[in-house]
This record gives C-alpha cells, sequence and structure tokens, in this order.
C-alpha cells in the first residue's frame, strides 16, 4: 500500500509499518487507548522545517501525548458517574414503589455509560470497566503497564459513588446491590453472555476501522440498556465488577459477589477475542500484517 502525495506521485510504505486501528478522517471517539500516542513508522509529506525535509519518512512519528495522570482523572470521574447513576436508578426504585421500572434502571445505566464516553472518551478511552480494560490488554489494544492503575482509579470510583449514595438514600442502599434471583449456574452464564455481547460491540466501535466510530457512546449505551433489559430480573444485569463491588462493599452485602467478578472478565474476553476473529477472518478483506512489538513507554 503506497501513501499518496500532492501532484499524484507515491512512495511504497514503510516496512513493518503496522495498519492503524482508526483511520485520520474519523473521530477518535473509541474506547481503546489513544492510539496516536503510539510509536510507529510512518511516511508523510511534511512539509513545516521543524519536522523535517518533504517527504521525509520519520520513525517514531507521534501525536501529544496525554499524561497518565490525566487519564486516571479522566477515568475515575467516568466511573463515578457510571456508578452513581447506574446504582441510584434500582435504589430510587425500591424506595419509591416502583417508579423507575425496569426500564428505567436500564436507562439509567445506558445513558450514563453514552455520556460519559462522549466526554471523557477522547481522554482516557472511558473503559469504566475493569474486564474491559483486561479484555483490551489481553488482545493488545491496551498496555498492560496501565492496567492496575486503571482498576485503581475504577474501583476507588466505584466505592466513592456507592458511599456517596449511601449518605444520601440510607436505608435503601441494598437496592443497588446486584444479586442473583436464580441459581448460581444461571447468574454466571446470564453475566458471561451479557457481557460477551457488550464486548463484542464495543471491540466493533473501539478497533475495526469500517464500524461508526464516531457512534460508539450511543452503540455501546444502547448495548448497556438492552443487556440489562434482558438479564436485569435475574442477575441485575452487571457486566461490570465495580457495579457490583462499590454497592457490596457500602451495603455489607458480597453475595455470590465471585460471579461478578469472574464471569464478567472472561465474557469480555470472549466477546473482544471473537470479534477479532470475525474482522480478521472475513472474506475479501486485505490482509493484514501481524501487529509488531511495540512499547508502551512514553
Amino acid at each position: 500500500m503506497a501513501a499518496e502525495y500532492e501532484g499524484g506521485m507515491s512512495a511504497p510504505a514503510t516496512p513493518g509499518t503496522p495498519t492503524p486501528l482508526m483511520t485520520s478522517l474519523r473521530v477518535d471517539s473509541s474506547l481503546s487507548y489513544d492510539r496516536k500516542s503510539m510509536p510507529r513508522c510512518m511516511c508523510l509529506p511534511l512539509d513545516a522545517p521543524t519536522w523535517g525535509a518533504p517527504h521525509t519518512c520519520l520513525t517514531h512519528f507521534s501525536a501529544p501525548d496525554i499524561s497518565l495522570t490525566r487519564k486516571l482523572g479522566a477515568e475515575f470521574v467516568g466511573t463515578f458517574i457510571l456508578i452513581f447513576a447506574a446504582t441510584a436508578g434500582p435504589i430510587v426504585n425500591q424506595k419509591y414503589g416502583g417508579v423507575e421500572s425496569l426500564i428505567g434502571n436500564a436507562a439509567c445505566a445506558g445513558l450514563a455509560v453514552m455520556i460519559v464516553i462522549l466526554s471523557t472518551g477522547h481522554i482516557s478511552g472511558a473503559h469504566l470497566n475493569p474486564s474491559l480494560t483486561i479484555a483490551f490488554a489481553v488482545l493488545r489494544h491496551f498496555p498492560w503497564i496501565q492496567v492496575p492503575a486503571y482498576i485503581a482509579a475504577q474501583v476507588s470510583a466505584s466505592i466513592c459513588a456507592s458511599f456517596a449514595l449511601k449518605g444520601v438514600f440510607h436505608p435503601f442502599m441494598s437496592g443497588g446491590v446486584t444479586v442473583p434471583s436464580v441459581n448460581t449456574g444461571q447468574a454466571f452464564a446470564l453475566e458471561f453472555l451479557i457481557t460477551f455481547n457488550l464486548l463484542f460491540v464495543v471491540t466493533a466501535v473501539a478497533t475495526d476501522t469500517r464500524a461508526v466510530g464516531e457512534l460508539a457512546g450511543i452503540a455501546v449505551g444502547a448495548t448497556v440498556m438492552l443487556n440489562i433489559l434482558v438479564a436485569g430480573p435475574s442477575s441485575g444485569g452487571s457486566m461490570n465488577p465495580v457495579r457490583t463491588l462499590g454497592p457490596a462493599v457500602a451495603a455489607g452485602n458480597y453475595k455470590s459477589i465471585w460471579i461478578y467478578l469472574v464471569a464478567p472478565t472472561l465474557g469480555a474476553v470472549a466477546g473482544a477475542a471473537i470479534y477479532t476473529l470475525v474482522k480478521l477472518g472475513g472474506e475479501g478483506e486485505e490482509e493484514v500484517p501481524p501487529r509488531p512489538v511495540r512499547s508502551f513507554r512514553r
């Protein structure tokens, strides 16, 4: 594949150039990490003197970076908003005799996911979910070195949001805890499957250049709503370990909590992996070169 220059001239791409996950003509509103900050080899017609002579091949060309501190701050605030909204719906539903209903609970979580992705996705990627962070790291869409920090931000935000809700709605905090109303096997299967659905969609809008990445917030928020409508009455529709962990700590209710830690993580890895297989195995696609070894040091 050649890089097109003005006047119709072209030059072969540098060997080993990785295929970009998002094209330059699209807004990178995905849930993946900021791929523009990753070092890569590119051949571009750079005319500015500060960048070098025209048509110079530059190695390790990178866009302005976002510090990890800023990313963690955005991840903390985004997760706080999500847990506060997603947990407040069921609490209000319990306190006021079912005014929210299942549809209202699903809308609280789905709308929260949508607005957080649209507002912080360009900063931190808006993971909001340790299972998503781990799944993306497993499939090399996110650096492992940042995984512990992201999970720490997500867990702490969840606990803070849950205790804020406890202070406001005490003693109705128990309404926000996700506990199964079916047997253990059924709850595990439901959480696995709905998280599989979620990560299948997330991986599509976050990593596939053919997907409509600009609508990532709407697509993911709608998937969250759909999953809660399906699994909410049975397993609580968590899909997210911190959606369960924070309220469980605040309410002191740890019933079957292992389900909500293990099943979403396995489902997330499976969903992301299956979409990756579908994306790379479709007929008529150009052969995608293997990913080069990348350094995540910035």
